[in-house]
């Protein structure tokens, strides 16, 4: 049982250092690409998880409205914008941002 969930964060996190710097996905997104519909709770724990000096890209995940929901809204709103993304009260325009992988 730990093999397999320790397979689904690996696959999470190959698909978040996928997101090219100024583009943003969201958790259902992530979840969708890994194979998981319906589970973008799952990828929003999977990054609950991380550590603090992760080089993951965990900023550029956000929710389906383009929301920031982490915790630490102030230290990934900084981290979008210094890779060139506006953000609008703490949220991302996706028709603008949003990542679309080939």
């Amino acid at each position: 049982m730990a093999d397999s969930r320790q397979k689904i964060e690996r696959h999470v996190w190959q698909i978040i250092n996928a997101i090219p710097s100024g583009q943003v996905a969201t958790y259902g997104q992530i979840a969708q690409l890994a194979g998981m519909p319906n589970q973008s709770r799952l990828v929003g724990r999977i990054l609950s998880r991380l550590p603090q000096d992760t080089r993951l890209p965990w900023h550029r995940v956000v929710n389906s409205q383009g929301k920031i929901t982490n915790p630490n809204a102030e230290r990934q709103s900084q981290r979008l914008k210094q890779e060139g993304v506006l953000l609008v009260n703490n949220r991302v325009r996706l028709s603008s941002y949003l990542w679309r992988p080939g």
